[in-house]
């Protein structure tokens, strides 16, 4: 898997020039460097193309292609990196909660990774658009953990444990899971259906995601906005696909697909004003 992984391409793409080894300051930079970078969005469902998981598709995409993608793209890209260096990664899937009853039954439709260093695992997860982890996380329930943005923490629950965030002094529920390993068959069949399943979000309308020092910005179709780790958040609506795309490119820092879909697809999303 990590034979024909170029680890210098992708750290020149997320600007890390520090040292690079299998320990936590390593995983830590990584982590933040990758979320604060490389965005979260779903240009290629938006645009009914389903995206490819397989490690040669990634680096194209991710890395040389200047995009961004959702978590499968996003793990599975970091993950090939950290085996690379010669981390311990492994991947598991999880149920979202976010925006959903506590009691929900979800399908697996996200992607995390846990990464096991000499002093015990960690939970990674650059994936997560809006509430993407910018740090790493201590595979141990019960404690408040801080990151470069929120502070986190997991609850367990039966089995399973609980990711949640601190927003606004309000505990949110990300997502549910547990440490059954997962292969790449399994995101495969979960990428397909969340790519081309004709209720999916990710088919249905345009989001995108980065965290930067101090905020974290999000799109969502037409709407645009900044929230402010201090509590404020600042929204517009943009008048049309001309804002939209500027946005994505300036804000989010995406090197945007060529030819006529994605103008098409944002006439249909935005009516203008």
């Amino acid at each position: 898997m990590t034979d024909s992984f170029d680890l210098d391409a992708y750290l020149r793409r997320i600007g890390h020039d520090g040292p690079v080894a299998p320990d936590l300051a390593t995983l830590q930079a990584l982590v933040r460097r990758h979320a604060c970078t490389i965005a979260f969005e779903n240009l290629d469902p938006f645009l009914g193309r389903p995206p490819l998981l397989d490690p040669g598709a990634l680096q194209r995409k991710l890395v040389q292609g200047g995009r961004g993608g959702y978590c499968f793209e996003h793990n599975l890209l970091l993950r090939q990196a950290l085996l690379t260096i010669g981390f311990r990664a492994a991947g598991h899937a999880a149920r979202v909660l976010w925006g959903q009853p506590e009691d929900e039954i979800t399908p697996r439709g996200h992607m995390l990774l846990r990464v096991d260093l000499d002093d015990g695992p960690r939970l990674v997860d650059v994936g997560f658009g809006g509430q993407t982890l910018t740090g790493v996380l201590r595979l141990e329930p019960g404690i408040e953990q801080p990151t470069p943005h929120e502070p986190f923490r997991l609850v367990p629950v039966e089995r399973d444990l609980k990711l949640q965030a601190n927003v606004g002094g309000e505990w949110r529920t990300l997502y549910r899971f547990d440490l059954q390993e997962q292969w790449p068959v399994d995101y495969e069949a979960a990428n397909w259906y969340l790519a081309t399943h004709p209720t999916s979000h990710f088919v249905t309308g345009l989001i995108a995601a980065r965290p930067q020092e101090g905020c974290r910005h999000a799109l969502r179709n037409a709407e645009y906005a900044v929230h402010r780790l201090d509590g404020g958040t600042e929204r517009r609506m943009l008048r049309d696909a001309a804002e939209v795309k500027a946005v994505l490119a300036e804000v989010f820092g995406l090197t945007l697909p060529d030819g006529p879909d994605l103008d098409r697809a944002l006439a249909r999303l935005i009516t203008p004003r």
